[in-house]
């Protein structure tokens, strides 16, 4: 693990607003039986990331989406699957997402069913950016958590993007694929399931998860849809959501760091834009934690590097490119500053560590 701590405000003038993110409990319908099926123990994943199974239950509980992302994520470890979220969301079909996989089988069609999960996804998983867009000749709906805090995310990704593909899928029929699908995370070793899951080739390391698709069925009827129960389920998710969350400044600035860093290198005015506030007004407020724009990139690139270099199947090359290193000369001399080692020595002592564990 890291040779030192996080960056902790020196000279804070004021208490950051704590951070409220939630997921419906929908979420993890199934998760029970899923991590049985694959050889693990659920009633360990749950004691670990202090879940409650009976919250479960009630598919409207909110839980902390820290410790449900955290579930997953420790699932696919104690079930030896890292594919463990790529194939829970292949099966989780839009009936079993509660509220909000009602919404899009209750949508008119295809186009109104994206837009509804656009627009309302936020409200059944708080902190999250979820977009319906035009691509050039192609459609995109994007995906991802906007809370920099939460840094090992994959698990939750690769199955919010088999729930969205099984929306398409309900209205379209078993055998649709999509053009495209990219991934946040860098390439794992068994990458090629991923091709095998979605019918289409998967791109890792990008600066966002998202479905890429052609629009000519946008205008599909959805097998089901019902105006009425639509506006039922619509304010009744607003309802019980009770807003889209609440992240702190700090960590909404990692979000945007994160989803910039494959890019090269970040200022400070294109994330002040990102966020709808003025460059001097992000510079103090960053000031007020003790920190200055280049501390927090620092700080985000570290967080990763240590997620990162522990996956055998991601060169140290790889990772020095989606960090937005210019060469791995400088990577290598960024590890030796932030854990006293070069990246391949810090990669043999994780090894070392798992294989004790």
């Amino acid at each position: 693990m890291p040779a030192s701590g996080p960056l902790q405000p020196r000279t804070a003038r004021r208490c950051p607003p704590p951070n409220q993110r939630h997921v419906l409990a929908a979420a993890a319908t199934g998760f029970r039986d899923f991590v049985g099926r694959h050889g693990g123990d659920a009633d360990q994943v749950f004691c670990s990331v202090g879940v409650e199974e009976k919250e479960l239950q009630n598919l409207t509980l909110a839980l902390d989406l820290g410790a449900y992302v955290a579930m997953m994520e420790l699932a696919a470890h104690q079930t030896g699957n890292e594919n463990f979220g790529l194939w829970y969301g292949q099966q989780f079909q839009p009936e079993m997402l509660g509220l909000i996989g009602g919404i899009a089988i209750a949508s008119p069609n295809l186009r109104s069913a994206l837009t509804n999960l656009a627009a309302l996804f936020p409200y059944h998983q708080q902190a999250t950016d979820v977009r319906f867009s035009t691509d050039g000749e192609l459609m995109r709906l994007h995906y991802r958590i906007i809370d920099g805090g939460i840094v090992e995310r994959r698990q939750d990704a690769e199955l919010t993007l088999g729930m969205f593909i099984n929306v398409f899928r309900h209205c379209l029929g078993a055998q649709w694929r999509p053009e495209e699908i990219h991934c946040e995370h860098p390439k794992p070793d068994g990458w090629r399931e991923h091709e095998q899951a979605f019918a289409a080739p998967v791109y890792f390391g990008q600066r966002t998860n998202a479905i890429i698709f052609r629009g000519g069925d946008l205008e599909h009827r959805m097998p089901n849809g019902n105006l009425l129960r639509l506006a039922e389920l619509r304010d009744r998710l607003i309802q019980v959501g009770a807003g889209t969350g609440v992240v702190s400044l700090l960590d909404q600035v990692k979000g945007e760091i994160r989803s910039r860093l494959p890019d090269g290198p970040i200022t400070i005015e294109v994330i002040a834009a990102a966020l709808v506030i003025p460059r001097w007004t992000l510079q103090r407020r960053l000031a007020d934690y003790g920190l200055s724009f280049s501390d927090l990139v620092d700080l985000v690139r570290r967080d990763l590097a240590a997620c990162y270099i522990g996956r055998s199947s991601v060169t140290v090359a790889e990772i020095a490119d989606i960090l937005g290193f210019s060469e791995l000369s400088a990577l290598s001399r960024a590890f030796r500053r932030w854990f006293g080692v070069s990246p391949q020595k810090f990669r043999r002592k994780s090894a070392a560590r798992e294989t004790y564990r």
